[in-house]
C-alpha cells in the first residue's frame, strides 16, 4: 500500500475512533497554554494538569507571572520534571513577552522559539491550539507511530514531521496531531505490543516490522 493511501486510511480510521477531540493541556488562554506545555517536556499531561491549577491562580498572564520570585514558581511545579530549569524558563520569557510583546504570546514561529525554554514543538503545539495554524508537532507518541505504520523512517523528529505533512493535508495537520497521540496512549504503547494486535498497525506495519517489535 503506498503512503498516501495509507494515510487517508488512517486519518479516517482515527476519525471514527476521535470524532470529537479532547483538548490534553488544561488552559484558558495562549499564556497559560504555552507555560502548561513548556512544563509538559518529560512530565506527563496528567503531572502537569496537577500542578497548573495553583500557578495559574497566582498568575494567569506574563505581568503576574514575571512579578512572582522565581522560588515562588518552583514551589508550585516541583513535581514536574526539570523543575527547576523550567522555572527559571518560565519567569524569564514572561519578562520576555512584556519587554517584546507588549504582554501577549506572539502567533509566529520564530518569535516562539526564541523564548527560553520553548523549542520547535512547543511552539508547534501553540500555534496550532491557541491560533488555529496548521502544525504537526511530533512528540514520543507521534515519533513511534509514524515509523510503526511505515510514514517515516523514525530517524528524527525534523524527518518525521517533515513526512507527516507530506502524506496528511494541511487542514487535518491539528486534529491528526492529537488524535494519534490519544491513539498511541490507548491502542498503541511503546513496550509489549502486539502489533498484530493494534486495530491500525495490524494492517500498516510490514511484516519485517512485527518481526522486530515481537523480538523486543
Amino acid at each position: 500500500m503506498k503512503r498516501l493511501e495509507k494515510a487517508k486510511r488512517i486519518a479516517q480510521q482515527l476519525e471514527s475512533l476521535y470524532p470529537v477531540i479532547p483538548i490534553p493541556l488544561d488552559h484558558s488562554n495562549p499564556f497559560e497554554l504555552l507555560v502548561a506545555v513548556l512544563m509538559s517536556a518529560q512530565t506527563t499531561d496528567l503531572k502537569v494538569n496537577e500542578v497548573t491549577p495553583a500557578l495559574f491562580a497566582k498568575a494567569d498572564n506574563p505581568r503576574d507571572m514575571a512579578n512572582l520570585p522565581v522560588d515562588v514558581i518552583l514551589n508550585d511545579i516541583r513535581q514536574v520534571g526539570l523543575a527547576p530549569t523550567k522555572a527559571k524558563n518560565i519567569s524569564r520569557l514572561s519578562e520576555m513577552l512584556i519587554q517584546l510583546h507588549g504582554g501577549s504570546v506572539p502567533n509566529s514561529f520564530e518569535e516562539l522559539e526564541a523564548l527560553p525554554g520553548v523549542g520547535h514543538k512547543t511552539a508547534s503545539v501553540v500555534m496550532s491550539q491557541a491560533f488555529g495554524v496548521p502544525a504537526f508537532p511530533v512528540d514520543t507518541h507521534i515519533h513511534r507511530l509514524a515509523a510503526r505504520w511505515g510514514l517515516s523512517d523514525g530517524s528524527n523528529v525534523t524527518k518525521t514531521e517533515r513526512d507527516l505533512k507530506a502524506v496528511f493535508p494541511r487542514e487535518k495537520w491539528n486534529d491528526l496531531h492529537l488524535q494519534i497521540i490519544f491513539f498511541g496512549r490507548e491502542y498503541c504503547p511503546a513496550r509489549y505490543h502486539d502489533l498484530t494486535k493494534c486495530p491500525i498497525c495490524s494492517w500498516s506495519a510490514t511484516k519485517k516490522r512485527i518481526r522486530e517489535e515481537a523480538r523486543r
